[in-house]
């Protein structure tokens, strides 16, 4: 009986320690305290032991950087310690950069002061920081590498000089919406030597041809890889730091009006080791392709609602960049490009991995020397072709040996082409098919049964636009699909499920806002190689 007794008292004291001991660990705060009132030794106020206090500081700042933003936050309220050390190793912010971020922006700083990726963004409609705060944060903020400015309309060339002058390590800049110009914009390349990227969108201050001086290369011309010029009025006057950029692997250009052709030319001219371009609706001729097919080391090549490009530019292209492996092509039904210039890709692009159609009309002859002489094809999507039918696609299955990721879109095919598929394309892993108004959920089932390694997404909603065509009664955004190309998720997966609820759901968003959501996408088509070999 004694024993018994000295044994639960025993085992009651036991489960006291192990309860005081497991709350010690946690350390959370009583409601009346502030972060302010605890105190960094390692005995609490119950006298239990803070086993965090042998965490080295180090170890606990990994920990932190491994947790979401609001788990951070709350870490942080903890004590004194925590606070202190999840400041210090927060490298990466985001700030809504209105007017009144001026009024505590030393404070901000003082607590983050190793942060080297900056994001600043404002909306639209209200008045964003000035010259004078984006001066007191680059005092702050000196070892910044990575600037974001998104709608801070009244940044001055004056401040982007002020900024400049205590940020020289900055790497990568992007802007959009800002109201500097030139001067501002030379500021950045004449004092910042490493500077590697440069993402430029709607900047306003260039919009007068006249007044708007040229633009580069200064000092971040030998260090420059990547350029991408997005919706600029006047974007030519950039047209000095491209040329000037000779180590340029990267050029992207999104809807830049003025013709572009005799800038091609240049760029060609002096910049030889262009691995990666995307043309996107862009005043641009075979004349400019012809120019681009003097990089020998291209890889990388959208072409995306240029009308102007026919099957005779692709030529050129594909008869002298024979490292090509990923090609984009937006015909926007123009039937511009077709065949001949498909076969020729075919003939002299044997490197081919990626291969995107959207509006083009190939027949089963230009797949099927795809197929033969484009060994390591793994990824092809096929949108809003009226040529791809149940016979291309059994082309498709027979001869794509390589083929891991197919997407049709708004195409002919119906159930007899899944069947093909489900004997063909040994090494696909995935399908999606999306408007393809003859294949019927139990198709999709059928070739989800048949082959248990291929994930299968299907959506038969018919939109107003059932033939896949865009409100403006051409092909569908490519913009919107190279987004979902990339990924936003990091998921890269496609889902398995037949029923198209989700998707459905996100068609008629994408319907409502005036977005043309292309389904016929790999959700991380960049993790099969990224924007470029040298990124």
């Amino acid at each position: 009986m004694g024993q018994s007794a000295s044994t639960a008292a025993g085992a009651q004291n036991q489960s006291h320690r192990g309860k005081s001991r497991s709350t010690a660990a946690i350390s959370p705060m009583k409601e009346s305290e502030s972060s302010d009132d605890v105190t960094d030794g390692s005995i609490d106020d119950d006298g239990a032991y803070d086993y965090t206090s042998n965490i080295p500081d180090e170890c606990l700042a990994c920990i932190f950087q491994c947790l979401s933003s609001g788990d951070r936050k709350r870490c942080s309220l903890v004590c004194r310690r925590w606070l202190q050390i999840e400041g210090q190793s927060r490298h990466r912010l985001s700030l809504n950069a209105l007017a009144d971020l001026a009024d505590v922006a030393t404070s901000i700083f003082s607590r983050f002061d190793a942060v080297t990726k900056l994001a600043l963004k404002c909306d639209r409609r209200s008045v964003s920081i000035g010259d004078e705060a984006l001066a007191l944060i680059s005092f702050r903020c000196r070892n910044l590498t990575r600037l974001k400015l998104r709608s801070c309309r009244e940044i001055t060339d004056s401040g982007m000089e002020a900024f400049v002058k205590n940020c020289k390590g900055l790497k990568k800049l992007s802007c959009g919406s800002c109201n500097f110009g030139s001067k501002g914009m030379n500021a950045v390349l004449d004092n910042c030597p490493s500077l590697e990227e440069l993402s430029v969108k709607r900047l306003r201050g260039i919009t007068d041809a006249g007044a708007a001086e040229p633009i580069g290369p200064g000092v971040a011309g030998a260090s420059l890889r990547v350029i991408c010029l997005k919706e600029l009025y006047n974007g030519q006057c950039f047209g000095p730091l491209i040329i000037g950029s000779k180590n340029l692997k990267t050029l992207k250009l999104f809807r830049c009006s003025g013709d572009w052709d005799k800038l091609l030319e240049m760029v060609a001219e002096q910049v030889s080791g262009l691995v990666e371009v995307h043309l996107e609706r862009l005043q641009v001729s075979d004349t400019g392709l012809a120019a681009i097919s003097n990089c020998s080391h291209l890889e990388i090549l959208h072409l995306v609602k240029t009308p102007e490009c026919t099957n005779i530019g692709l030529k050129n292209v594909a008869e002298h960049c024979k490292l090509l492996r990923k090609l984009h092509i937006d015909g926007w039904k123009t039937n511009r490009i077709s065949d001949d210039g498909l076969l020729a890709v075919a003939k002299h692009c044997p490197n081919l991995q990626e291969l995107v159609l959207i509006g083009v009309n190939p027949t089963r002859t230009s797949l099927e020397k795809l197929a033969t002489n484009c060994v390591n094809l793994e990824r092809l999507a096929l949108c809003g072709s009226e040529t791809v039918g149940d016979p291309e696609l059994s082309c498709i299955a027979a001869k794509c040996t390589a083929l891991k990721k197919l997407c049709i879109k708004s195409c002919p095919v119906s159930d007899q082409g899944m069947e093909a598929l489900a004997s063909g394309c040994p090494n696909l892993i995935k399908v999606k098919v999306k408007k393809c108004r003859l294949v019927t959920t139990e198709g999709a089932d059928w070739l989800r049964a048949s082959r248990g390694s291929i994930a299968v997404n299907l959506d038969t909603t018919e939109l107003e636009n059932p033939d896949g065509a865009a409100s403006d009664g051409g092909a569908p955004e490519v913009g919107q699909e190279n987004r979902q190309l990339g990924g936003q998720d990091g998921s890269g997966s496609i889902a398995s499920s037949s029923n198209g609820r989700s998707t459905s759901f996100k068609a008629r968003l994408g319907l409502i806002t005036g977005r043309n959501l292309v389904a016929c996408t790999f959700r991380r088509w960049s993790s099969f190689g990224g924007n470029s070999r040298n990124n």
